[in-house]
């Protein structure tokens, strides 16, 4: 079975005896990036952005003002 990449469907040509879990992988299609979440079976899912949140971001930029 041909993994998938979920945010276009293009196969992904991932050789498992040269990754390991915690990999990130693009896809050469549309540039999404996987994250390996394990080998056997090779189980993969979307990179998230850790941390961002627009309001941070406004806050942040608050206190600068405050400054």
């Amino acid at each position: 079975m041909a993994n998938l990449c979920p945010e276009c469907d293009s196969p992904l040509d991932i050789d498992v005896d040269e990754v390991d879990a915690g990999e990130v992988v693009t896809c050469d299609e549309c540039g999404m990036e996987l994250e390996i979440v394990s080998v056997e079976p090779l189980e993969l899912a979307p990179v998230e952005i850790e941390g961002y949140d627009d309001e941070d971001l406004i806050r942040d930029d608050e206190d600068d003002e405050d400054a």
